[in-house]
């Protein structure tokens, strides 16, 4: 059977069998989770303050336990020294490792993400077997040399200048990075510089302690910042730093494509990073709401609080559903191409690009839910959860850089619509049939028959169903009326982003819940609350485009098929899902 392709979601009815979700982990994984699990507990929880007081030794150290563990070379194929697991696992470690301080999540994200997979997927023969076996085991660790002062998301603009020497052999070296990672420990650094005037940058791979001259690469201090604070954060200066020609990573020129697929494979790990914060978040605020008395009684008793518990749960669970759903479809494309010849390196190149799209939707969704859920958790604390002594202002700050890392949110959202319209251009996605066939349905005559929603989540597809075709009737009527220039409709981009982010969400809880859940669980809550959720901003967003980009006949025809298309014949009872799903974890006393 072939596999979906990425962007398919939208104009394909997904069955619920076709999707992976957390409760499928085989036994393999359960125990890596609960390894990683224990050792954050052990090592990481009783001494979360040093990370607070930037203790970067402490991090650097608890990375090399996560070396001695195994956990830093899990994506490392076994060849190279690393476990050689698969896609799905990868999002499992990151997940499991990066709840508790965002200092040791950048600090593990960047050195097994960014850090490492340039080489993994880039990388000669002879780089792999130099670098990559240090690099999975901690022996040394990886940083990534992208950004620059006037080169932040337009990463093509860096003035880092490479130079080859005159007996041909070095690249020379000069300019500056900065925000560079773990760049206080590491010894590999993933580099990227133009070649002389070349128009593309090119990537280079430097072994610090390999230098003639160990002068040529200098740092600047370390960066005071809002969180993540024993995150080693400095600039890196090159001075006619020499490096051999065999350092070049990949080919002259394709130093974008390299930055562009590792940032694809950062934005679902970094997705992953978000969940057991906002896990261990929702965790606390109910223990401190069962905790608190005021009044006399217990704050988890209080409607307002309890709205707050039921979102974050909801919030969790979604959040979940589409990184595992994502992950296994990346883990399903690399299978199929290594089952048909492809070796493993491109396979999995071409994975990760094939579900661009999916992997900036769940950076963008999840990153802004873990800073939303971290901002609920304080509410919930009142006064305490400003306190340094309670763990809500820490994990505010540390949530806030999600939204900046591996391009900011605006940027992935303004991609992740972008990439759709390419594909469908390139004929690889056809978007414009199911786009046509919609503005004929607008010129029909609506069926006024009340279908038979008796079937365990059969409204809420149809829902799904009919919000698809949202998308498709306001992005397809943009793309008729700016064609080539749509990317400078930025305003209508970021609205077309907001229900596509939406949908891929919500079906992907509606799924996972008529998967493994029955009618009447809390899951099934989660999912049905949320659904609800997600049509509301859909009308925001959609609404918002309509009327600003059409006029007369067709903006009238348009708002009259987003209240077909948002329509609900059952609405839910909101309020008794979100009691439903409160009173069930305030029970439970966790997540």
């Amino acid at each position: 059977m072939a596999t979906l392709k990425g962007g398919e979601f939208l104009i394909k009815e997904i069955p619920a069998n076709d999707i992976f979700s957390i409760e499928e982990l085989n036994e393999e994984q359960k125990m890596l989770r609960d390894s990683a699990k224990e050792f954050i507990d052990r090592e990481v929880v009783p001494q979360k303050e040093r990370f607070e007081k930037k203790d970067y030794a402490f991090t650097e150290e608890t990375m090399r336990k996560l070396g001695d563990m195994g956990l830093l070379g899990i994506s490392v194929p076994e060849e190279y020294g690393g476990l050689g697991m698969g896609f799905v696992t990868t999002m499992l470690a990151c997940d499991y490792i990066s709840g508790v301080t965002g200092s040791l999540a950048t600090a593990y994200g960047a050195h097994t993400g960014i850090g490492t997979l340039p080489i993994v997927l880039y990388g000669t023969e002879e780089q792999k077997k130099k670098y990559l076996p240090d690099l999975a085991t901690g022996t040394k660790f990886g940083a990534y040399c992208l950004t620059e002062p006037d080169a932040g998301s337009d990463a093509n603009s860096g003035k880092t200048r490479a130079k080859l020497s005159e007996d041909g052999k070095h690249y020379i070296i000069n300019g500056q990075k900065m925000w560079i990672s773990n760049a206080g420990f590491a010894d590999t650094f993933t580099l990227f510089a133009k070649i002389d005037d070349d128009k593309n940058i090119t990537g280079f791979i430097i072994n610090r302690s390999e230098l003639e001259n160990p002068g040529s690469i200098t740092f600047g201090e370390e960066e005071h910042k809002l969180g993540i604070r024993a995150s080693s954060t400095r600039q890196v200066f090159f001075n006619d730093m020499k490096i051999p020609v065999e350092n070049l990573l990949g080919e002259r020129n394709n130093g974008f494509k390299i930055a562009l697929n590792a940032l694809n494979v950062g934005r679902i790990k970094l997705a992953a990073a978000c969940l057991d914060a906002q896990r261990r978040i929702l965790n606390h605020s109910i223990q401190y709401a069962n905790e608190r008395k005021q009044f006399g009684v217990s704050i988890s008793t209080f409607g307002a609080i309890r709205k707050k518990i039921a979102e974050m749960a909801t919030g969790v669970f979604v959040s979940e559903a589409g990184s595992y759903r994502a992950a296994k479809d990346v883990q399903d494309k690399i299978d199929e191409l290594v089952a048909g010849g492809m070796d493993h390196q491109a396979a999995e190149l071409k994975g990760v690009e094939e579900f661009a799209v999916e992997c900036s939707i769940l950076k963008v969704f999840v990153s802004d839910l873990a800073q939303h859920t971290a901002d609920e958790g304080i509410q919930v604390y009142g006064g305490m959860g400003f306190s340094e002594d309670t763990p809500m202002e820490a994990a505010w700050r540390d949530s806030r850089i999600s939204r900046i890392y591996e391009g900011t949110n605006e940027i992935n959202r303004l991609l992740s619509v972008g990439m759709l319209i390419k594909r469908a251009m390139k004929g690889e996605l056809d978007l414009l049939s199911p786009a046509m066939a919609i503005s004929k349905e607008l010129m029909g005559i609506p069926s006024f028959e009340v279908p038979d929603y008796s079937a365990f989540m059969s409204e809420e597809k149809a829902i799904i169903a009919n919000l698809k075709k949202v998308f498709l009737m306001v992005s397809g009527a943009a793309l008729q009326k700016y064609m080539m220039d749509i990317e400078k409709q930025q305003h209508l981009l970021l609205n077309a982003s907001e229900i596509l982010n939406q949908i891929y969400m919500a079906e992907s809880a509606i799924l996972r819940a008529e998967k493994h859940f029955s009618p009447d669980s809390v899951e099934a809550a989660m999912a049905q609350l949320n659904l609800y959720k997600g049509v509301e901003k859909i009308i925001v967003a959609a609404k918002e485009g309509i009327i600003s980009f059409a006029e007369g006949d067709e903006q009238r025809m348009m708002l009259s098929g987003l209240r077909r298309f948002t329509k609900y014949t059952n609405h839910p009872n909101v309020v008794a899902l979100t009691e439903k799903i409160a009173a069930h974890y305030i029970a439970k006393g966790n997540y």
